[in-house]
């Protein structure tokens, strides 16, 4: 049995899951962002 496909579809998961991950940080930071800038505006 070729194992390959399971081995392109692990890779495939990790990668899909590692974007996914770094996308929901990078939004995370947004908003992080935004509610210190309005601390900072209100301050």
């Amino acid at each position: 049995m070729n194992h390959w496909a399971f081995v392109i579809a692990a890779y495939a998961v990790v990668a899909i899951g590692t974007g996914g991950l770094a996308l929901a940080s990078w939004f995370a930071m947004r908003r992080a962002e935004a509610a210190v800038e309005a601390l900072a505006r209100g301050a």
